[in-house]
């Protein structure tokens, strides 16, 4: 063999990982990309888009009531306020969100420099969004552009809720971002933040969708991502790498007040709609229909017959309320809200808050062991009335001795008070029910899908189930209902 010749074969063996005297040669990267087709090709270059969208990014520097350190407290926030007049000529930032601390500093009435926040504009007449805890309490907010100019803004709305302020400056011509579409976004994907963290104006950081609809306990679903966001950053533009906005920055996971790594962004569709109406009414309306809910667990699931475990439990219907016109009841279990399936429990308040009050919406239940679909007309969002008080019953008592009740009926009156069709009063539980948490005066609505309106149809229907084996019953406490499962000692 030439010389020529050994060398390209040589070259072959390295490139394809062949074995060579012995040794394994791994092949580059280029050769990997060329003779695989690797799904990743290198680091992306943000710059094109920092020169995009950066010029849309603005920084948020509000006014209110300040906050001071009581004595007692330590000196830490102190020191931190000093540290940032001395090293960075700022006050103290306005953080993301996070857990409540203790021995949080107490209001003075005393108006100062409170921080500094993001915000990208909306709109090229002056409309910014926000996060709403940037501007919370604020009596002035100041806007400043990426080009200096400087404005006094007019907060046109905010949400709590959602975390979404809407703010607006006298101004035109301004470079608005374009909004990008969420459900094209993907796990994996490159993203990127621009902020003012710790009051750094035009901070660009990036990183990748960690999880979309992450639940965290608020009312939306939040896109995680691990892009540094530090206080500053607060109410600043997610943006992906076709230069669309897909998330405000609002939250960070932190046990010491800075990046850990973790980071969540409300995602756009979601800010849109609250936006939309910040904009046109200063304010959010949402939908209710008054009920308090549940999650299905597998063995409520498996014991009423509904298969697997989906959708939410009812657990109390307000009184007056849609859900109650519509003819919901205690027990039953939603699984489809205007014909979107409900999986979860926090899918049937996200779905309810955003139809709009009026809307006439189907409910499809299950209901003692068969689907059923209700017509309700969704309400507005309205404070919580008093739960009703269950009475003490007086009448006789009957035991069922198996599963450890002591039951008796109600009485016409109670049924009204209590609101309820049917059901009967537990006087006492013991063994076998006093283990399944069932307690004296709970109501026992249902027992193996069927409805007890009296403790002489509940006997009936006990005594043709097998006494060796677990027992379903629905209960009522207080305002709420939920499954039971009552196993009898073998």
């Amino acid at each position: 063999m030439s010389k020529k010749n050994w060398t390209q074969a040589a070259t072959a063996a390295l490139l394809s990982g062949a074995l060579v005297s012995g040794l394994v040669f791994i092949p580059s990267a280029a050769a990997l990309a060329q003779s695989s087709g690797a799904l990743v090709r290198g680091l992306p270059d943000f710059t094109e888009l920092v020169e995009r969208v950066g010029p849309s990014v603005v920084n948020i520097r509000t006014l209110e009531k300040a906050r001071t350190t009581a004595p007692a407290s330590g000196g830490a926030d102190e020191e931190m306020q000093e540290l940032f007049r001395r090293f960075f000529g700022v006050p103290m930032p306005n953080a993301p969100r996070q857990a409540p601390r203790p021995n949080r500093p107490s209001p003075s009435p005393e108006a100062q420099p409170r921080g500094v926040g993001s915000g990208f504009i909306l709109s090229a007449d002056g409309f910014i969004m926000t996060n709403a805890h940037v501007v919370e309490g604020a009596e002035e907010v100041l806007v400043t552009l990426p080009d200096k100019r400087e404005f006094k803004a007019r907060i046109v709305g905010a949400d709590k809720r959602t975390d979404v302020a809407v703010v607006k400056i006298e101004a035109s011509g301004l470079p608005a971002v374009k909004v990008g579409d969420v459900s094209r976004l993907r796990v994996g994907e490159w993203v990127m933040a621009i902020g003012s963290p710790f009051g750094l104006d035009n901070t660009v950081t990036a990183g990748i969708v960690s999880a979309k609809q992450r639940d965290t306990g608020d009312f939306l679903p939040f896109i995680q991502t691990d892009v540094a966001i530090n206080p500053g950053n607060s109410g600043g533009p997610l943006i992906n790498m076709r230069g669309e906005v897909v998330g405000i920055n609002s939250q960070i996971y932190s046990r010491s007040g800075g990046f850990m790594g973790i980071s969540f962004a409300i995602p756009m569709d979601e800010a849109t709609r609250v936006s939309d109406q910040l904009r046109s009414k200063g304010r959010v309306s949402r939908g209710r229909i008054g009920v308090q809910i549940a999650p299905v667990t597998k063995d409520v699931a498996e014991s009423i017959g509904l298969g697997k475990a989906q959708g939410v439990l009812v657990r109390g219907v307000e009184e007056g309320s849609p859900a109650e016109k519509a003819g919901l009841e205690a027990g039953d279990i939603i699984l489809r809200f205007d014909g979107k399936p409900i999986e979860k429990t926090a899918d049937l308040p996200r779905a309810v808050g955003n139809t709009p009050p009026g809307n006439r919406v189907t409910l499809t239940v299950f209901r003692r062991g068969s689907n059923r679909d209700l017509s309700v007309t969704v309400a507005e969002v309205e404070p919580e009335k008093t739960a009703a008080v269950v009475p003490e019953k007086q009448t006789p008592p009957a035991t069922v001795a198996h599963l450890g009740l002591t039951l008796s009926d109600l009485s016409d009156e109670q049924r009204k008070e209590s609101r309820v069709r049917a059901g009967v009063r537990v006087d006492a539980a013991l063994d076998a029910a006093a283990r399944a948490g069932i307690r004296e005066g709970d109501l026992i609505l249902a027992v193996a899908n069927a409805e007890v309106p009296s403790v002489q149809v509940f006997e009936a229907l006990v005594a043709r189930l097998d006494k060796t084996k677990p027992v379903s019953v629905l209960i009522r406490r207080g305002n709420a209902a939920d499954f039971v499962t009552i196993r009898p000692a073998p």
